[in-house]
């Protein structure tokens, strides 16, 4: 484990991470700080604690509507997956079925031409 400071709001607190982690962690401890900035300036000083909850608080509000998101993304995934299947299968069928008209088709050729050819021979000779 790796250890960084994170200062929040003013102050600096030493935490453990795994290593290679260190950037993200000190990322999120300015994110985190940089909310506790905007509300400073909106609210002016409220008490460190306070400030505190309410970036969180706000964060945890952004993470909600991110993970709303991602569930409604996940489910239109999962709906697009389910019709782009079903258009697949309904390509097949339509390949199945012209495969079969043109061997059809194929068929009846063969058979006039062998009719054809029978005329010619038997009526040519």
């Amino acid at each position: 484990m790796t250890h960084v400071s994170v200062t929040i709001a003013g102050r600096a607190y030493r935490m453990a991470c795994d290593e290679g982690q260190e950037e993200h962690l000190l990322g999120l401890g300015r994110m985190l700080d940089g909310r506790i900035d905007q509300l400073r300036a909106s609210f002016g000083e409220i008490g460190d604690m306070r400030l505190a909850v309410m970036a969180g608080i706000m964060v945890a509000d952004e993470l909600s509507e991110a993970q709303r998101r991602h569930h409604a993304l996940e489910a239109e995934l999962q709906e697009l997956r389910s019709a782009r299947a079903s258009a697949v299968a309904r390509d097949e069928q339509a390949q199945l079925r012209v495969a079969e008209a043109v061997a059809d088709a194929a068929a009846r050729i063969e058979k006039l031409a062998e009719t054809l050819h029978k005329g010619v021979v038997s009526g040519g000779a």
